[in-house]
């Protein structure tokens, strides 16, 4: 949305008019409804939904109009959130040794097709320095290895609050996040991690997988949690495996699928299209 305008994201219990009600609340103070998404559970009984509205005439102060919506939030016993537009997400990437998603990451913000202000880089090795470099971007190294893992992660904290950090990505980051870190930063940490099944643990799962005879191959990108790789899911990518694939095929495959993956993912993240409910995440795709 190149105009002025705000998104709100919400969920509550649900109930009749809970539309009309939102409606006419924006229409009451002549705001455009430019996109209105929503979704019902019909398990658990809640309502979910995202709005893009248009903000130019409306006949009070943005910051008026977002207050006053609380009478209604409050009424429908809702959570919600507004975001103003336009803006940039404050975002830090971090990596290891593998830079594909790195890569994609910075052609799609360079694009303009992710809202993002890449703060800087972060990694534990070095190979990526050259990419952060060209890309006028800060490169932060931070040594984590052995009894340097806990000072690491401190260094790590110290950066994302001094660049005040909205979005944390881990672009093939090979760390494990300690329990208190994720609990902190919870729902401002996106991983991608590859998809297998059964799943491959330690060194080389493209060839692990080759060897089981894969018939699928894919990559997952969700929200970090203490519970290793079992965060809400925000999306997922596949490739059908052929029998004249070699492991390189695989990692070719599988680097697609990541890079497909996350950057959908982060797409979601930062537009304000997912919604965290419990060990899931509801996403209104564009």
């Amino acid at each position: 949305m190149a105009r002025p305008g705000l998104i709100l994201k919400l969920s509550c219990p649900d109930q009749p008019g809970i539309v009309a009600k939102i409606a006419s609340y924006v229409a009451g103070h002549r705001g455009n409804l430019i996109e209105f998404a929503q979704f019902t559970d019909k398990l658990s009984l809640r309502f979910f939904a995202r709005l893009e509205i248009e903000t130019g005439e409306l006949d009070v102060d943005p910051e008026d109009f977002i207050e006053g919506f609380g009478t209604l939030g409050r009424s429908m016993k809702a959570k919600w959130h507004f975001r103003r537009l336009p803006y940039k997400m404050r975002t830090a990437v971090l990596v290891t040794k593998t830079d594909h998603c790195l890569n994609e990451i910075l052609w799609r913000a360079e694009i303009g097709e992710m809202p993002v202000e890449i703060t800087s880089i972060i990694g534990n090795r070095d190979a990526c320095r050259g990419i952060a470099e060209r890309a006028g971007i800060p490169f932060h190294l931070i040594e984590m290895d052995g009894e340097k893992r806990a000072a690491g992660f401190t260094r790590i904290r110290e950066i994302l609050a001094e660049e005040s950090v909205e979005l944390a990505v881990l672009a093939r980051f090979m760390q494990i996040l300690p329990d208190d870190f994720c609990r902190d930063f919870e729902g401002r940490l996106i991983n991608i991690h590859h998809s297998f099944l059964p799943a491959f643990i330690g060194a080389n799962p493209y060839k692990q997988a080759y060897e089981r005879g894969v018939k699928l191959i894919g990559a997952t990108c969700h929200y970090v949690t203490a519970d290793l790789d079992a965060g809400p899911i925000i999306e997922q990518e596949v490739e059908r495996v052929q029998h004249f694939h070699a492991p390189n095929d695989l990692v070719r495959l599988g680097r697609n699928c990541e890079r497909i993956a996350l950057a959908k993912g982060i797409r979601y993240h930062v537009h304000d299209r997912t919604i965290i409910d419990g060990h899931r995440a509801i996403v209104f795709p564009d």
